[in-house]
């Protein structure tokens, strides 16, 4: 199954990238339209995708020096690693892990508590942990997801995604009440503070 979340924001112009083969399976080589697009574009892309076609499309562009590509072609590559708390920590943790070890690339850590905190049963904070440490000069920065009002907050960024409507739009729709844009403009305000703080 394909993810195509992204492209069904309208206002964000995506391109999707049909990877998926009649008899449901990867085709890695369908992946060359995306680097071929990258490389005829100007500024930045976003390549988004599920955890369904994360092994490939790494698999793809290590295999394919892809890294290397694009950086002699003058484009500096973020990978933007998710870690999860509550009972997605080990296996998303690990999935940090494996990036790191698998390219050289910039990593931007997004610490997710939506499931709960970043730390083990006995209370051992991730960012203190052996896997964070020893990849920890290939972070360029941390973005907390933070744990919020699942009634409030919770429910307005929901609203908000199924919607498939970004900041801007949120803000000049009259689907949302002045709390439920406020309470989105908080969340996005802190988000771009500390995205600002990251050493691109």
């Amino acid at each position: 199954q394909e993810n195509t979340t992204f492209s069904r924001y309208k206002a964000m112009n995506v391109m999707h990238v049909p990877v998926m083969t009649d008899s449901r399976t990867i085709d890695p080589k369908r992946f060359d339209t995306l680097m071929m697009d990258i490389l005829d574009s100007d500024g930045n892309c976003v390549i988004d995708n599920g955890a369904n076609t994360f092994s490939p499309l790494m698999a793809y562009l290590i295999e394919n020096h892809c890294f290397e590509l694009l950086a002699d072609s003058g484009r500096t590559v973020y990978i933007h690693s998710i870690v999860g708390g509550g009972d997605t920590l080990h296996d998303t943790a690990s999935g940090f892990v494996s990036t790191a070890l698998s390219t050289p690339a910039p990593i931007v850590l997004w610490e997710n508590e939506y499931f709960g905190l970043l730390q083990t049963p006995s209370g051992k904070q991730f960012v203190d942990s052996q896997s964070y440490h020893d990849h920890v000069d290939r972070v360029k920065g941390r973005i907390k997801l933070a744990q919020r009002n699942s009634d409030t907050f919770g429910a307005d960024i929901k609203k908000m995604n199924t919607a498939r409507m970004t900041l801007d739009e949120v803000m000049q729709s009259d689907k949302f009440n002045v709390m439920e844009k406020q309470r989105i403009k908080v969340v996005y305000r802190e988000l771009f503070e500390q995205l600002d703080q990251v050493n691109w």
